[in-house]
């Protein structure tokens, strides 16, 4: 049975967008995103939407895919950046003193999961205004007092909202074109334009490690599928050919995600798309996955983090090894395929609790499924994270650290700290070159059995499954940036 614990919009839907009202009085404003998994951001465009409906003149710059330009920032009047992820925020740290030098008379504010968290490191670098949660309504009463001369008291604000918020069609315009931005790569090596929407915000669980559940603590908002679809309607005209939702779990309102995907595949029958799903769900909802295959899903991203139930007990995931082994079957039973992202290294880890994970993936026919970057994670620890709440964690870790953006720790085992740096150096290198996954998993087991010192059972013959459906980002939200991306603003 479905169950949706939030009160929905209007369920109906349309395949075209609406076109946004003019502008009114002048007032510039700079939209910055930083980085987003290599995607044309949502965020962004939903804010620009709000903002020019406000009567502001807004310029987006895409951090990943553009330079900050000198000439966009010496006229505007405010600059927001969007700090969805840690990737980003530790980008937007190193850009913000360039971009105090090209806009000194900007206002400045942040806006995402990762703007309230970093309130004090933010202002000292002068931001001034922080928000979160649903943001929009909040960077337009920015502007509007900015622009009227009384933008003082909002100037040192820090707000966090979780009221539902009116959705506009995303103004997706002043981003760059949705070519340039990270495609679907398909098993033959064909690729696609991707696009990429949310139709929801937030999640209802708790899981204890997860940034977006100490903004959101444990709500949703729902995006009304007329305006999902308008979204995109708007992406297919820039030729997208398949999309990807961004939601943190697609099935947090699994009535939602039907009426969304039903509409999606009435409109646009040979469109293919991909969404992120808890293990929990997967099997809560299993009768849903063959709809899900019917209406285009290529492939389903689930955050299965470890293979160790003692460790995902730790983390709140509500699911355990077992579960993820039933989840395999369920989904590749339906058609799709599964591609578990992990957190693979944590105060918790030994040798051979790695080789465990390894093994699993051998087992399970997934290392050909597993982004190599996926294999190298390190766990993050912001500010206000639930595993601070955790009896005896503080134990494992140091001080804030301002630099990491989070609580610093070690492992008891220096080795696993060592095998950890070592398959980082190494995945970064395999990315630059296209390393096959195989190849790079190769490798990684090779270290970790040699770190071990234990016997590497031999891989040649093993079938390590087939290479499935997957974009060209590889990177991650709870990397550590590369020094391209620290230095490419």
């Amino acid at each position: 049975m479905l169950d949706d614990t939030q009160p929905y919009a209007d369920q109906g839907h349309s395949c075209c967008g609406a076109s946004a009202p003019a502008t009114k009085n002048r007032f510039n404003l700079v939209l910055i995103n930083p980085y987003e998994l290599g995607r044309q951001p949502f965020a962004l465009a939903e804010a620009s939407a709000w903002l020019k409906r406000a009567g502001c003149e807004v310029r987006c710059l895409d951090l990943a895919l553009q330079k900050l330009e000198p000439a966009v920032l010496a006229e505007a009047d405010a600059v927001a950046i969007y700090l969805g992820m840690h990737t980003a925020t530790r980008i937007a740290l190193e850009a913000l003193p360039r971009l105090r030098q090209l806009a000194p008379q900007a206002a400045l504010a942040a806006f995402g999961l990762y703007a309230p968290m970093n309130e004090t490191l933010l202002r000292g670098l002068g931001v001034t205004a922080i928000f979160g949660g649903e943001s929009e309504p909040d960077l337009v009463s920015w502007a509007n007092a900015l622009r009227a001369g009384n933008g003082s008291t909002l100037a040192q604000a820090t707000i966090v909202r979780h009221d539902k918020i009116e959705f506009l069609t995303p103004d997706r315009t002043d981003l760059p074109q949705l070519a340039r931005y990270a495609h679907l790569v398909l098993p033959d090596g064909t690729t696609r334009v991707a696009g990429f929407v949310d139709s929801t915000r937030g999640c209802k669980h708790l899981c204890r490690h997860c940034p977006v559940v100490p903004v959101y603590e444990g709500k949703f908002r729902v995006v009304p599928v007329e305006v999902v679809l308008a979204d995109i309607a708007q992406q297919i005209e820039a030729g997208a050919q398949h999309i990807s939702f961004g939601d943190h779990d697609f099935l947090n309102g699994p009535t939602h995600a039907l009426n969304v995907v039903r509409a999606l595949h009435a409109c646009y029958p040979q469109f293919t798309y991909d969404a992120t799903i808890k293990i929990q769900h997967l099997i809560d909802h299993a009768e849903l996955l063959p709809e899900l295959k019917r209406t285009g899903c290529l492939f389903i991203i689930a955050a299965v983090e470890s293979v160790d139930d003692r460790v995902l007990d730790y983390l709140a995931k509500h699911h355990t090894r077992a579960d993820f082994y039933r989840a395999v079957g369920l989904v590749r039973e339906a058609g799709i395929a599964l591609a578990p992202t992990w957190v693979a290294f944590h105060p918790w880890s030994t040798l051979d609790s790695y080789r465990d994970l390894l093994t699993s993936l051998v087992e399970l026919r997934l290392v050909e499924a597993v982004p190599p970057v996926q294999l190298m994670i390190r766990l993050l620890i912001p500010s206000g994270s639930k595993l601070l709440e955790l009896p005896g964690f503080q134990d494992l870790i140091g001080a804030f650290d301002q630099k990491l953006l989070g609580y610093p720790w070690q492992n008891p085992d220096p080795r696993v700290d060592a095998l950890q740096r070592e398959i980082q150096a190494y995945v970064a290198q395999a990315e630059k070159s296209n390393t096959p996954r195989r190849e790079t998993f190769e490798h990684i087991w090779r270290l970790t059995h040699e770190m071990a010192g234990k016997p590497m059972p031999s891989l040649t013959g093993r079938d390590l499954g087939q290479p499935i459906p997957h974009m060209s980002e590889p990177w991650y939200c709870c990397a550590e940036p590369t020094e391209a991306q620290l230095e490419g603003f």
